[in-house]
């Protein structure tokens, strides 16, 4: 079990973290370092098609569309 946050209360978060996710929803860029596939989906945790867990994943709400 992690750490107790100095910063957060464990409600405050659960909150924040459920933020993140919501966040992420349909917003997580993909790419799969062994066959070079893209694709957006909406957590970290993914495998490619071609069965790959080498992937790198990018939460596109981090950065603004200007």
């Amino acid at each position: 079990m992690s750490e107790p946050s100095p910063y957060f209360t464990p409600d405050e978060l659960r909150q924040w973290q459920f933020g993140l996710q919501q966040a992420n929803l349909n917003n997580v860029f993909c790419h799969c370092r062994q066959c070079d596939r893209e694709w957006v989906a909406s957590s970290h945790e993914v495998k490619c098609t071609c069965g790959s867990t080498n992937i790198e994943t990018l939460s596109c709400w981090q950065f603004p569309d200007g």
